[in-house]
């Protein structure tokens, strides 16, 4: 399943998979963090990157907070974070 681009580069997630997301907020926050701020199944009962990334990209709404979460951490970390 390809992934559609991001149209603009100072967009924070241009050029950047799901699957670098999904594996970059794992190894910042793990997955009892993930699953106490996005409540879904796949985080919360033997989690994995697969798992996940298949319920991810079949759920905008899920997706989204995941983005959203990333793009906030991106944007912290350019004043220094993540």
């Amino acid at each position: 399943m390809s992934e559609a681009p991001r149209q603009h580069p100072r967009d924070p997630l241009h050029g950047v998979t799901l699957q670098q997301v999904l594996e970059t907020m794992v190894a910042h926050y793990g997955w009892r963090e993930l699953a106490e701020r996005i409540p879904i199944r796949c985080f919360m009962f033997d989690p994995t990157i697969k798992s996940s990334l298949v319920f991810l990209r079949k759920t905008p709404w899920a997706r989204e907070k995941l983005e959203n979460w990333y793009v906030g951490d991106v944007n912290k970390a350019r004043g220094g974070g993540l």
